[in-house]
C-alpha cells in the first residue's frame, strides 16, 4: 500500500461517517455538508482545489474523501459507476513523474484507484500497488495539463468483471457526451479485493512535487448497486432483479438498530476528540515533510551545482564496514564516527564518516560536501563519495594508510606508531600544510575558512605528505565580503582569541591555528598540556622560552639535536608570528608560503607577548565555545586565561 493510501487509511478512523449499501449522490458542485477535505485540499466556489495554486514551483498534496463509505453486504457482487468534471492547469511543462490526480476507493486492507498521469497524458488503474497504464489515444488527442475541462466516466460491472474508463472534453458548462469507446478496458474482479472487508471509502486524492500544477474537480456523481444471487435470496417481495442478480432489500432489526446506535455513539465521541487529533496529525506530518524537503532540496542542490563524486548505496557501505563494527574505527572528528572500509566494488581501501544523526550533523554534511566536492589540492584529502539513506548521513574518503598526525607527535597515545617523524619530514608537514591554506584562503573562486585546523585533522599518505581534512566547520565566502561565523566552534587550544570572543571567523583565525600546529610540530608538545597542577599554553611556552634567549630550548627533544638550527629557529618563529592575540600582526597565508620557501623575509617577533584587550564583557559561554577536545582531554582537565581589560 502506498503511503498516500495508508494516511488516507489512518484519517478514515478520525472523521464521523453513515453508512450506506447502496449509494447514489450528485454534486454539481461542492459544499463542506457531506465531503472531508485533507491536506493542501480547498474549497472555492463550488470547486475543489487538490493542489495548491502557486505561481513558483512547490510541492503540495490534497485529498477529497467522501464521508459516507459504503457498507458492503457479505457474498454479494457490487457494481458502480461515476462521473466527474476537472481541469489540470500547469504554466510550466510537467517536471516530475509524481504529479498525479486520482480517484480511489479504498477499505482498511485494499484499495483501487484510476490515475492520471499528467506528465506523460497516462491513464493507469492501481490495485494493491500493481498498475496498468495506458497513454490516451492520439485520435482523441487529450493534454491533462492543459486547463481545459475534462469529463471522466468510470463504469464497473461486478456481473463481467469488467472496468471500463472514458474520457470526453467538457464546455464551459460542464456538458459533454460519454464517448462510445472507452480510453482503457480491465478484466477486473473488484471482489477478491474487497471480499474481507464490509467498509469502502470514496474519493479523489492529488499530488504535485516541485511544480506549478493545479488539480481541481468542478463536480461529481457516484452510483453504486450491490447484487445477491437469486437463489440466496429469502424475501423476493423486497427485491428487484438485475443481470440475473437480485438487490437486497435488508430489513432492520433489532440488534442492527442497537448497532447503529452504538456506531452513533462512538461517532459522536470520535466527531469531538477526532479534529483534534486530525490537526495535530497534520501539523506533524507538514512539519516532517518540510524538513525532509528542505534536506533533499539542499543536497540536491549541492549535487546538481558543482558535481558531486559517486554516490554510494548504504548497503555497500555497511558492507564495507562490516556494519559499521566497533573494530572497523579509526577516528572521531566533528562529523561523527570515522570507519575503515573496503570497498568490494573497486576493491580498495576507504574511510567512510558517518554522522551523529542531528539537524546539525545534516548541515555539517551538505557543507563538507558541497565545499569538499568544489576543491582540488595535493594536500586535500579526496572525496570519493556519499550516501544519504536510511536516515544516514555518510561521506567516503581514500583512505590515508599514516593516520592522523597527531599520533605521530604524541606516541604515549598510540602504541602501533613506531615512526619518530624527522626534522625533514616534519618541514615538509608545516609547508604542504601552508600551501593548502593559502590555496583555500586566496586561490579558490570563494574563500574556505576551515575553522578547525588542528593535528587531527591533518592526515598523512604513505610517503608521510600531509592532508587536509574534516571540513565539517568550514564556511564558503565570497573575497569581497566579510565572513561571520553564527556559531563559535572549533577545538580549545587551537582557537585565537578574538574568536574566543566575537564569534567571528576569518582567514586569520585559520592562521592563528596554523601557528599553533606549526609549534606542536616543532616542539612535539599539545597546545594545552598539564604540568604539575597546571595547564600550559604551547604559545606561551615557546613565547617565554624566546622571551629568555632559550628559544631552541623548545625543540622536541626526542630529535636529539638532528636538525637545522637556523631553519628551526625560523619555523618556531614563524608558529609565533602567525599565534600573534593580535589578527592584524599576523602574516596571510600567502605570506607564509613566501617565507617557508626563502621567498620572503620573516616577520619581526616581540620578545615579549603581546597583551589583548577586550571590553569586559565575553558574548560567549564555554559552552558554546567548545564542539570539541583532542583525545584523553575533558573540559575540567584545563583551564584557558585571557586577559581583559575594562573597556
Amino acid at each position: 500500500m502506498s503511503p498516500t493510501t495508508t494516511i488516507i487509511t489512518l484519517l478514515f478512523f478520525l472523521i464521523p461517517t453513515t453508512l450506506s449499501q447502496n449509494t447514489t449522490f450528485t454534486f454539481s458542485s461542492f459544499t463542506l455538508r457531506n465531503i472531508t477535505l485533507l491536506g493542501d485540499s480547498f474549497l472555492r466556489h463550488g470547486v475543489v482545489g487538490l493542489t495548491r495554486s502557486t505561481t513558483v514551483p512547490a510541492s503540495s498534496s490534497g485529498t477529497l474523501l467522501y464521508n459516507n463509505p459504503i457498507s458492503l453486504i457479505p457474498n454479494s457482487s457490487f457494481s458502480f459507476k461515476t462521473s466527474f468534471t476537472f481541469s489540470i492547469t500547469n504554466t510550466n511543462p510537467p517536471s516530475s513523474s509524481l504529479n498525479h490526480f486520482s480517484f480511489f476507493i479504498n477499505s482498511t486492507t485494499s484499495f483501487i484507484s484510476l490515475d492520471f498521469h499528467t506528465n506523460n497524458n497516462h491513464v493507469g488503474f492501481d490495485f494493491n500497488n500493481s498498475s496498468v497504464q495506458k497513454t490516451v489515444d492520439d485520435t482523441v488527442v487529450f493534454n491533462f495539463t492543459s486547463g481545459n475541462l475534462i469529463t471522466s466516466w468510470i463504469d464497473y460491472n461486478g456481473f463481467n468483471k469488467n472496468l471500463s474508463v472514458f474520457l470526453s472534453y467538457a464546455n464551459s458548462s460542464f456538458s459533454s457526451s460519454k464517448p462510445e469507446e472507452p480510453v482503457l478496458s480491465v478484466e477486473f474482479d473488484l471482489s477478491e479485493y474487497f471480499k474481507k472487508t464490509e467498509i469502502l471509502y470514496l474519493g479523489f486524492v492529488g499530488s504535485a512535487e516541485g511544480s506549478t500544477e493545479l488539480q481541481q474537480i468542478m463536480n461529481w456523481s457516484f452510483e453504486s448497486f450491490q447484487f445477491l444471487p437469486v437463489n440466496q435470496t429469502q424475501n423476493k417481495n423486497s427485491s428487484f432483479h438485475h443481470f440475473g442478480y437480485q438487490v437486497e432489500d435488508i430489513p432492520a432489526s433489532n440488534s442492527t438498530k442497537n448497532h447503529h446506535r452504538k456506531r452513533f455513539v462512538i461517532g459522536l465521541c470520535v466527531a469531538i476528540v477526532g479534529p483534534c487529533f486530525f490537526f495535530v496529525l497534520l501539523l506533524v506530518l507538514g512539519y516532517v515533510s518540510f524538513r525532509k524537503w528542505s534536506s533533499l532540496n539542499k543536497l540536491k542542490k549541492s549535487k546538481s551545482s558543482i558535481g558531486c563524486p559517486k554516490e554510494f548505496g548504504y548497503k555497500e557501505l555497511k558492507f564495507a564496514t562490516k556494519g559499521f563494527h566497533g573494530s572497523r574505527i579509526i577516528g572521531n572528528g566533528s562529523f561523527g564516527t570515522v570507519y575503515k572500509a573496503l570497498l568490494v566494488s573497486s576493491g580498495t581501501v576507504a574511510a567512510v564518516k558517518r554522522s551523529r544523526h542531528s539537524h546539525e550533523g545534516k548541515t555539517e554534511f551538505l557543507s563538507e560536501l558541497s565545499i569538499i566536492a568544489g576543491l582540488r589540492h595535493k594536500n586535500l584529502v579526496q572525496l570519493l563519495g556519499w550516501c544519504v539513506e536510511k536516515g544516514e548521513l555518510l561521506l567516503v574518503y581514500e583512505f590515508m594508510v599514516n593516520g592522523s598526525l597527531d599520533k605521530f607527535l604524541h606516541r604515549e597515545l598510540s602504541h602501533e606508531c613506531d615512526i619518530l617523524l624527522s626534522w625533514v619530514q616534519r618541514f615538509n608537514i608545516v609547508v604542504g600544510l601552508a600551501s593548502v591554506l593559502a590555496y583555500l584562503h586566496q586561490e579558490c573562486e570563494q574563500r574556505v575558512i576551515h575553522r578547525d585546523i588542528k593535528t587531527a585533522n591533518i592526515l598523512l599518505d604513505g610517503n608521510l605528505n600531509p592532508r587536509l581534512g574534516d571540513f565539517g566547520l568550514a564556511k564558503l565566502m565570497d573575497h569581497d565580503m566579510s565572513p561571520v561565523s553564527t556559531l563559535t566552534a572549533g577545538t580549545m587550544g587551537y582557537l585565537a582569541p578574538e574568536y574566543l570572543q566575537y564569534g567571528k571567523a576569518t582567514d586569520k583565525t585559520d592562521v592563528f591555528s596554523f601557528g599553533v600546529v606549526v609549534l606542536e610540530v616543532a616542539c612535539g608538545r599539545r597546545p594545552i598540556e598539564k604540568e604539575g597542577q597546571e595547564m600550559v599554553n604551547l604559545v606561551d611556552f615557546v613565547w617565554g622560552l624566546y622571551s629568555q634567549g632559550k628559544l631552541i630550548e623548545a625543540v622536541d627533544k626526542r630529535l636529539n639535536g638532528e636538525f637545522d638550527e637556523v631553519e628551526m629557529k625560523k619555523m618556531l618563529l614563524l608558529g609565533l608570528s602567525c599565534a600573534n592575540p593580535n589578527s592584524d600582526e599576523r602574516p596571510s597565508m600567502r605570506r607564509v608560503l613566501q617565507i617557508l620557501n626563502n621567498e620572503a623575509l620573516p616577520l619581526v617577533v616581540p620578545k615579549v607577548k603581546p597583551c589583548l584587550s577586550f571590553s569586559s564583557g565575553l558574548l560567549l559561554s564555554l559552552d558554546e565555545i567548545v564542539s570539541d577536545f583532542d583525545e584523553g582531554l575533558s573540559s575540567n582537565q584545563f583551564s584557558c586565561k585571557i586577559k581583559i581589560e575594562p573597556s
